[in-house]
């Protein structure tokens, strides 16, 4: 049997949890199975690289904050093999040129092409456990890429479907996959087991506990995954494409606080206005989420849409450099204290009346909405972000989420 174990940040954030972590991937491999273990940089030190590097050039190229943010999951890779070898086992670490991990050009938010296999096969033959950096890969200049925050997930799904793993499973610092942010909502509920397009939708709106592309990849290639905690040994929740379970009406609630909203004022009412806007923000690889155009009104309209807060800046200067130009816009404004607040569940779909039930759940606590997105599995909505912790605990409890 081959597993892949994925083990974010916090849990190789020092000597005893790289031991505990060690000693996990052991147990494994003393039952005969064949370990391939893929790493986060140790605790905050992707953070503290990015500051240090916002120290010394706060305008750094995205190619050489790559270069540096690579380093980071080297360390505890190289680490994690010599802890293994001081409890006896066999095992070498590899960075993505090592494994010749193939990307695609884009620096800072890359995606995988193409894994080469040949080394990593020969050293489990070689019963070693493979130990494997998370978050990066090499681009067809030979440079360094990373995949995007929570990257490490992906490489452990691609791995899995690239060496045919009979297991993925992705340790973090909570025990699973819960109805809401336990932080944020005390009575926020593990799930046993939820499908991809319901985790999918979750990752992409903030749940924070998977990269949105390795579910992605899980779901193309039908890698069964399985969220766990690396600080204890319980169940965890399984991530595949059907569940057994009689379908909850709502699944989770997410919140991302990490967006901003962007309107742009006095756009021509015209054929091509919406398409030119979104196509120079697409050109920067600047992606786009809920979006809201107004009626138009003396030959012009209004178009707000939202970005990740990291995108923000960027995205606004390059409708400024257009807006006097190609799109002819009035003005530019521009929320940052605002958040994305979304209800997810695969049992929407035959089952009218949500969205309404969450409006309800915010009139109910005074929170204004300023913006709306559906789909058949979401509804998400945009609210002052000074509001969160009241919305969503109203959401969860609204559709009651909480413990049976």
């Amino acid at each position: 049997m081959l597993v892949v174990k994925k083990f974010g940040g916090t849990s190789v954030a020092d000597k005893e949890r790289i031991f505990n972590v060690a000693r996990r991937c052991i147990e494994d491999y003393k039952k005969g199975n064949e370990v391939v273990v893929v790493l986060s940089a140790m605790g905050k030190q992707t953070d503290v690289l990015l500051d240090m590097a916002r120290d010394i050039n706060p305008k750094a190229s995205k190619r050489e904050l790559d270069m540096l943010m690579t380093t980071g999951e080297q360390v505890s890779v190289a680490l994690m093999a010599m802890a293994m070898d001081a409890l006896g086992v066999p095992a070498v670490s590899f960075n993505a040129f090592q494994v010749q991990m193939h990307t695609t050009a884009v620096y800072g938010n890359s995606r995988l092409k193409k894994i080469d296999t040949e080394r990593i096969r020969t050293e489990l033959e070689n019963k070693k456990i493979v130990i494997i950096t998370g978050f990066q890969g090499i681009n067809k200049y030979d440079d360094y890429t990373t995949l995007g925050r929570g990257g490490s997930d992906t490489t452990a799904v691609a791995l899995a479907a690239a060496l045919h793993a009979d297991a993925c499973e992705i340790y973090t610092d909570v025990d699973g996959v819960y109805t809401a942010d336990p932080r944020l909502v005390k009575d926020a509920r593990k799930l046993s087991e939820i499908t991809y397009d319901e985790m999918l939708d979750l990752a992409t709106l903030g749940a924070g506990v998977l990269h949105n592309r390795s579910v992605e990849l899980a779901k193309k290639y039908g890698v069964q995954l399985v969220v766990r905690s690396s600080l204890n040994n319980s169940e965890g929740t399984v991530v595949k494409e059907e569940v057994k379970m009689e379908k909850m009406l709502v699944s989770g609630v997410a919140v991302d606080r990490n967006v901003a909203r962007i309107s742009v004022i006095g756009l021509l009412d015209q054929p091509g206005v919406a398409f030119k806007l979104f196509n120079h923000l697409a050109r920067h690889n600047i992606n786009v989420d809920v979006i809201l155009q107004s009626v138009g009104r003396d030959g012009t309209k209004d178009i707000s849409f939202t970005t990740t807060a990291d995108d923000c800046d960027e995205a606004v200067e390059i409708v400024k450099r257009h807006g006097e130009g190609s799109l002819k816009c009035q003005k530019i404004e521009v929320e940052k204290e605002v958040a994305k607040l979304s209800v997810v569940g695969a049992g929407m779909m035959s089952n009218p009346g949500v969205a309404a039930k969450m409006f309800e759940a915010l009139y109910d606590v005074g929170i204004n909405i300023k913006m709306i997105s559906t789909s058949e599995i979401r509804v998400t909505v945009i609210i002052d972000d000074k509001h969160v912790e009241q919305a969503i605990n109203s959401v969860h409890q609204k559709f009651s989420l909480g413990e049976n």
